[in-house]
């Protein structure tokens, strides 16, 4: 197979397509296609880590079978694990004999030979990771691992962004509520709400 060379336009596209684009659903296809079609693989995926679990959980694939993507729960203790602790990109020649991988007989029948783990980090948090499968061997190249690594790099600033403007819309719509002078007097929330009103003058007397 022979490999494209990845240069900065490739890189430039992908990257001005995910930035003009507030899905993240579509923000997470528009990064797997665009690396299947540069680096002319067979396919790649989008995974996110879940911390409750410990798995990675797909968000999103593209030129891989629905069998293959069903074979099970990915577990990132089993999963090459190492791209993940160690949060740095993993590369594996040959999928059928090498222990990182968790589903060899899966890969094999998919007709998978080789693997490129690369992890998706925003700031600290891990927040999954991208990978890229061949049909045939393939020694990743320093110019592939950047090429995926800047995408994963893009992606994840991409999708915080999303989850910060959803946030935000929230606040504004809350606000906006809460400015309503239809809902005014049965929408506000304060933070004294629920604490019981001051006593009045007749009832001090009373007392």
């Amino acid at each position: 197979m022979e490999k494209p060379i990845i240069n900065y336009e490739t890189l430039i596209r992908i990257t001005k397509a995910i930035s003009t684009i507030q899905d993240p659903e579509e923000i997470v296809l528009i990064a797997v296609e665009g690396i299947m079609h540069a680096l002319n693989v067979k396919g790649c995926c989008l995974f996110l880590f879940s911390e409750k679990t410990n798995e990675l959980r797909l968000a999103g694939c593209y030129g891989l079978s629905d069998e293959y993507l069903d074979k099970g729960p990915i577990h990132a203790l089993k999963s090459i694990a190492s791209s993940l602790q160690d949060r740095h990109p993993v590369a594996i020649f040959d999928v059928s004999d090498d222990p990182r991988i968790q589903y060899p007989e899966a890969a094999i029948k998919e007709g998978i030979a080789s693997m490129l783990s690369s992890p998706i980090i925003v700031g600290n948090q891990l927040l999954g990771c991208l990978r890229v499968y061949t049909e045939e061997p393939w020694e990743f190249s320093l110019n592939d691992v950047n090429f995926v690594q800047a995408v994963a790099q893009v992606v994840g600033m991409a999708l915080e962004m999303c989850r910060v403007n959803k946030g935000l819309q929230e606040s504004i719509d809350i606000l906006e509520m809460m400015q309503d002078p239809k809902t005014l007097k049965e929408k506000r929330r304060t933070p004294y709400e629920g604490v019981p009103k001051s006593f009045t003058a007749e009832e001090i007397t009373v007392a």
